[in-house]
């Protein structure tokens, strides 16, 4: 069986790929020069060789005056005898100027420009991500951005930034981990482009500005229908509205933290929401106080009243998956719930 790539063997064949689109971009931006230099060459060549049909001194034919025209823009003696006319003599001194102006120095800026490529860094950030294919695009490098950057590269997941304000610390540790930064406002078209969104799998909207997030998730969606999106929305009822009518998985900086904020007064450990059929579920694990209300209750008697699912109960050092309806709770019992936001904040104030 073929031995699949490394992540380093990835990372090393994208920038080779990113290498030659680069050069190939680079060579666009400089057609113009080099369009000028040919029509230069090709219409001085016809014009050396209708002229020296005129003046008595003809060459072989239309390539010799195509190449002794080209010959002379670099400096370098005909391969024949130097012409007699002073119209055929201007060639060889006109066409060295012609090339040092129309082609000296488009090579200098492009070879300038090919082998500093930080010089142009947006270019260099966009033609790595055109490489990528099945990718995610992550919009906002701040501090959800940063986080949820480094927790996609832990995945081995393919990600492109798109940030217009992030600071150059993040950028700097993003960029380390061969991640493509793309400078730029995500809310134009070409931002988006330059990440690659007609291949990208998933679009991740983590600013702190719910208009703007929105506004690109419907441009994605538009540019890309198959595209997942996943929006950053601090209004609660707002998420959940763009949930049901987009599919969009929405999530509101009060789920994201409530669960946090409840276990850190209460010493519960809650996990980030996750989208299961158009909910937002957590899951927590809490210790039953001794003076809990919820000591000598059933299963059973929680699911009920507290509309939750016990995943998990730890009794006595063993842990017993999906209890029944029957199982006693004690003081001092672990127990795993899977719920929503606001009845694992219900679940955790009778605990106390």
């Amino acid at each position: 069986m073929p031995k699949s790539r490394t992540p380093f063997d990835k990372h090393r064949w994208r920038r080779i790929q990113a290498g030659f689109r680069d050069t190939t971009i680079l060579m666009r931006e400089f057609r113009t020069p080099l369009l000028w230099f040919s029509s230069a060459v090709l219409g001085g060549g016809f014009l050396y060789h209708y002229l020296s049909e005129r003046l008595n001194e003809p060459v072989y034919s239309l390539a010799e005056s195509i190449y002794i025209v080209l010959i002379s823009t670099f400096l370098q003696p005909p391969n024949r005898e130097f012409p007699h006319h002073i119209l055929l003599q201007a060639f060889h001194f006109l066409m060295p100027i012609v090339g040092l102006v129309a082609l000296a120095q488009g090579l200098a800026d492009f070879a300038s420009l090919l082998f500093n490529r930080k010089s142009r860094n947006k270019e260099w950030e966009m033609a790595v991500a055109s490489t990528m294919n099945n990718h995610i695009i992550l919009v906002g490098l701040g501090h959800l951005g940063y986080r949820v950057a480094m927790k996609l590269h832990e995945m081995n997941e393919n990600i492109a930034v798109i940030d217009l304000k992030a600071n150059g610390d993040t950028v700097a540790a993003v960029r380390e981990l061969d991640i493509p930064v793309i400078h730029d406002d995500a809310t134009r078209p070409a931002a988006l482009e330059a990440g690659n969104i007609k291949d990208a799998r998933t679009i991740i909207l983590a600013s702190q500005n719910d208009a703007m997030n929105l506004q690109i998730a419907l441009k994605a969606r538009s540019m890309n229908p198959e595209i997942q999106v996943v929006i950053r929305i601090f209004d609660e009822d707002f998420a959940h509205a763009l949930q049901e009518q987009f599919g969009f998985v929405a999530l509101s900086a009060t789920e994201m933290a409530a669960p946090v904020f409840a276990s850190a007064a209460a010493g519960v450990d809650v996990t980030n929401p996750i989208s299961i059929e158009g909910q937002l579920l957590s899951l927590a694990r809490l210790t039953i106080n001794a003076n809990s209300p919820l000591a000598n209750r059933t299963v059973g008697h929680i699911e009920d009243n507290y509309h939750l699912n016990v995943v998990v109960l730890r009794h006595d050092h063993r842990s017993e998956m999906h209890p029944t309806d029957k199982s006693e709770l004690h003081a001092g019992d672990t127990i795993a719930v899977l719920g929503s936001s606001a009845q694992l904040q219900n679940l955790i104030q009778a605990n106390e």
